[in-house]
C-alpha cells in the first residue's frame, strides 16, 4: 500500500509526477528540487469493503426510492401484492442486462428478475 513519502532536504510533501521521457514514476518536492524515483507504481489504492449486510440493505430501500419506476403489471409471488419496482442491471455470471422487479410491499421486499 502506498504511503505518503518526505522530502529529504525540506521535509515538505512528495507528489507524484511522471518522467514522460524515461517513462518512469518520480515523487518530487513543490518547495525544492528534490525528487526520487517510486518504489512502487501504485500511487493511490481505494478498498471498498461491503459487509453481507450493507448490500441487504440497499436491496430493501429500493422499493422506497421515488426515483425508480414502478409498475402495477406484476404480482408479487410472495405476498400477492400489485405493485414493484424495477431497475436493469447485469446478473452474476451472466452477459447482457437483466430486469429486476422488487416488491413495493413494505413487509415483503422480495425480489425476482424477467
Amino acid at each position: 500500500m502506498s504511503t505518503m513519502k518526505f522530502c529529504r532536504e525540506c521535509n515538505n510533501i512528495l507528489y507524484p509526477r511522471e518522467d514522460r521521457d524515461k517513462k518512469v514514476l518520480l515523487y518530487a518536492c513543490r518547495n525544492c528540487d528534490h525528487q526520487e524515483v517510486a518504489d512502487n507504481n501504485c500511487v493511490y489504492r481505494n478498498e471498498v469493503l461491503h459487509s453481507a449486510d450493507e448490500r441487504t440493505q440497499v436491496l430493501q430501500d429500493i422499493a422506497s426510492d421515488p426515483t425508480l419506476p414502478r409498475t402495477k403489471n406484476v404480482r408479487c409471488a410472495n405476498c400477492q401484492h400489485g405493485e414493484a419496482v424495477f431497475f436493469q442491471a447485469t446478473a452474476r455470471g451472466e452477459e447482457g442486462m437483466t430486469l429486476f422487479f422488487v416488491c413495493c410491499n413494505p413487509n415483503c421486499g422480495y425480489r425476482w428478475r424477467d
